[in-house]
């Protein structure tokens, strides 16, 4: 073996315990795998996906819990779409899968204007197919592959062009309280994956229905996060961290906090959220 060999396998080799590490870290943070879990995993064809069904694959050798994995992909009809590609992959892994075919792309290009984007829509679709299907067929957790990129772009696009304070959470109940979507990745990085899928060699699928349209807001997000991260390392972990750590009495939203009923002496049975020590400077 080459010593560039050698290299590149010690590389990998790091690359795949930190995988492993974070993806155990979110697990166990957020209880998202339980004993007899039938977990689905939403395979697109992208690396994200693909990198979550290689870590939960392994991990399901070594959890204290067993837990079953399907894989499942919804094909919905784009044009030049390789339907061929899945299905090979996923038998020569040996995982289980299945196949829905609904063809959403018809719809979506139906209902949206050309050149408007069409993510939101698509996602609606998906997601109401994917529950539907999870819970005709016994399944428990719904496995995404949503990051911690992911996760912080979100936060910001709900910060300056939705008025909320809200992004991706870890682990979710479906509005209608019978699916439960988990995120494992929520502690992964989006470069980590993208060099693990790397040395992996997926065969990735490109979207070709949202992938190519420009200028969309998430990209720039995406754009701003990744310059942040070059320029000042170690950004945007603090600011991930700052989503697991909310002060709500230092917030402004009367529905997490009661301000109206403030009263001067007033003595909580609530927990203490660091309130004095988050006073602004500026405004002493």
């Amino acid at each position: 073996m080459s010593d560039q060999t050698q290299k590149s396998r010690t590389q990998f080799n790091k690359l795949q315990k930190r995988l492993r590490h974070t993806v155990g870290d979110a697990i166990a943070d957020y209880n998202m795998i339980e004993q007899g879990d039938k977990v689905m995993v939403c395979l697109s064809g992208g690396k994200d996906s693909y990198t979550l069904l290689d870590i939960l694959l392994g991990l399901q050798k070594t959890a204290p819990v067993e837990f079953e994995l399907i894989a499942v992909n919804l094909d919905q009809k784009q044009p030049g779409f390789p339907e061929h590609v899945l299905p090979s992959y996923l038998e020569s892994i040996g995982v289980p899968y299945h196949i829905i075919e609904k063809d959403t792309y018809s719809v979506v290009k139906r209902v949206i204007p050309e050149g408007e984007t069409t993510c939101g829509l698509c996602s609606r679709l998906r997601r109401g197919t994917l529950y539907g299907y999870a819970e005709a067929n016994g399944v428990s957790k719904i496995a995404l592959g949503h990051h911690r990129d992911d996760i912080l772009e979100t936060f910001f696009l709900n910060l300056f062009y939705g008025g909320k304070l809200k992004a991706m959470p870890p682990k979710l109940l479906s509005d209608d309280g019978k699916n439960i979507v988990i995120r494992p990745l929520a502690y992964t990085r989006e470069k980590d994956i993208a060099r693990f899928a790397a040395f992996k060699d997926f065969p990735i699928i490109p979207c070709n229905l949202c992938g190519s349209q420009a200028n969309l807001q998430r990209q720039a997000m995406k754009v701003m996060l990744n310059g942040w991260d070059k320029q000042f390392p170690g950004r945007l972990e603090t600011i991930f961290t700052s989503l697991q750590n909310i002060a709500p009495s230092q917030l402004a939203d009367r529905q997490l906090f009661d301000f109206v009923s403030l009263m001067r002496n007033q003595v909580s049975s609530a927990p203490m959220d660091n309130g004095e020590m988050g006073l602004d400077v500026l405004s002493l």
